[in-house]
């Protein structure tokens, strides 16, 4: 059995993904501390966004459809500009689902592929991700 490894370095693109991860759950987290909002709503609802995957029940293409558009930072960058009409509360929501997005990211879980579920963006997951470390070299 052999496990695969390879050499990190900053030009490696799902290395900088993660920090990126990092990043935008740190500026998530910081910017829910300065608005200042309930920290029971942000515990309530920090894995709201994987209420997505419920669309896998249909289809894997639905799926994959449904959860990208929940986990891109697209759809929280949106909800934060409607604060400008709504109010105060979107910008509390559009941080807590950058914290998740960018936890996501930052733990190796990218967008994921309309093949099956543990394929991702940044490579496989889950039980893909282990029969691919321990296939031979």
């Amino acid at each position: 059995m052999t496990i695969a490894t390879s050499r990190l370095t900053l030009a490696d693109p799902v290395l900088l993904q993660r920090l990126e991860g990092l990043a935008a759950a740190g500026l998530g987290i910081a910017a829910y501390i300065w608005l200042g909002q309930s920290w029971w709503t942000f515990a309530l609802l920090i894995l709201a966004p994987d209420l997505c995957m419920l669309g896998y029940l249909h289809s894997p293409r639905f799926g994959a459809l449904v959860y990208n558009l929940g986990h891109t930072y697209a759809a929280p960058a949106l909800l934060a500009l409607l604060g400008v009409a709504i109010g105060p509360v979107a910008y509390g929501l559009a941080a807590i689902w950058t914290v998740h997005i960018g936890f996501d990211r930052l733990l190796g879980y990218g967008l994921k592929l309309d093949t099956v579920f543990d394929q991702t963006h940044l490579g496989p997951i889950g039980k893909a991700r282990r029969q691919r470390d321990n296939a031979p070299a």
